[in-house]
């Protein structure tokens, strides 16, 4: 059995947009873009480079996601990877970057209410519900990321 792993962190470059199968199941779909710095050793400049992720997230998981995030947000994405080749209307052939999301987790800095609760605080796709703080973010989440 071969298995296509993939963890990503990067913005939302659109929101969510949440789906319905014929039999009613949900799928979110959004994009991700993951940006990268590199240096040029011979002239010394910094070059930036964006990748372009098609994210799916289905059921309970792709209902949260398209409730709670939105356009820029940054995200952390560990799912199923694959890569397909198309070709565009203009006749070029194109590779899109597909992952099929197990775990989408908000990572953006969320602002306290006066009652220390957090308005509008993203529920974290895939995670345990209502564990640790609110939002249902859990410390013990943080351990298991792999940066």
């Amino acid at each position: 059995m071969a298995l296509s792993k993939i963890q990503i962190i990067g913005n939302l470059g659109r929101d969510p947009e949440l789906r319905y199968t014929p039999n009613g199941r949900p799928v979110a779909s959004f994009t991700v873009a993951v940006n990268q710095s590199t240096k040029n050793q011979q002239t010394g400049e910094w070059i930036e480079a964006t990748d372009w992720f098609r994210v799916s997230v289905w059921g309970d998981r792709g209902e949260r996601v398209a409730e709670n995030l939105r356009k820029g947000a940054r995200v952390f994405v560990d799912g199923r990877f694959k890569a397909r080749e198309y070709e565009a209307n203009d006749g070029q052939k194109r590779m899109s970057l597909d992952i099929t999301a197990d775990t989408v987790l908000g990572l953006d800095k969320r602002e306290a209410n006066a009652d220390g609760t957090f308005a509008g605080a993203p529920a974290a796709a895939g995670a345990p519900a209502g564990g640790g703080r609110p939002g249902g973010f859990d410390d013990t989440e943080i351990d298991e990321l792999p940066f």
